[in-house]
């Protein structure tokens, strides 16, 4: 008779503490529902780039003196650099500039180091094609300026949790910003 009592017993506790553990879960569960999303409706709306963000690179033409620094600090020799000796100047002629940014780790040497600053960081991520011969970009589409988000009153833009937190005593604009 005892060993069947003591199966009762032990069988209630086991009962007692699944339901304790089932209690503990639905508390926490429910201490969820509490919290701010995490993710966003991306087409619609877009989070704001930090200051020092490293995006697409922009190119300008008229500055560049065909140097090839820019090629020779790329850890992986990305930047495609054609030029042409003039022996009447005495000076390189640009002929085709091209960087391919399916290959490109966005490390921003090339940025750094340029003696005439003709290469910049811009805010620009969204490069994303069908095809990968998309991503090689000429002179021309290297010199294309991004489109700034935040003038965009169709798309929501939302800043990051950090960027939230440090900026507080900012006001908002209601229309640009999201405070989640």
């Amino acid at each position: 008779m005892f060993p069947m009592v003591i199966g009762f017993m032990n069988y209630g506790q086991q009962t007692i503490r699944a339901a304790r553990y089932i209690g503990q879960s639905f508390i926490i569960t429910l201490s969820h529902t509490n919290r701010l999303p995490v993710t966003i409706q991306y087409p619609y709306e877009k989070s704001i780039t930090p200051e020092r963000f490293r995006g697409r690179i922009h190119f300008e033409f008229d500055k560049c003196i065909a140097c090839e620094v820019c090629v020779r600090v790329c850890p992986i020799d990305l930047p495609v650099v054609d030029w042409r000796f003039e022996r009447d100047i005495k000076k390189k002629q640009l002929l085709n500039y091209s960087i391919d940014f399916g290959v490109c780790i966005f490390c921003g040497n090339c940025v750094e180091y340029c003696p005439t600053n003709c290469l910049s960081m811009t805010e620009e991520y969204e490069l994303s094609t069908y095809d990968r011969h998309e991503l090689n970009y000429n002179q021309i589409a290297l010199g294309r300026l991004p489109i700034s988000i935040i003038g965009d009153y169709t798309i929501q833009t939302v800043m990051n949790s950090t960027q939230i937190k440090i900026d507080k005593d900012k006001p908002f604009d209601s229309r640009t910003i999201t405070d989640y």
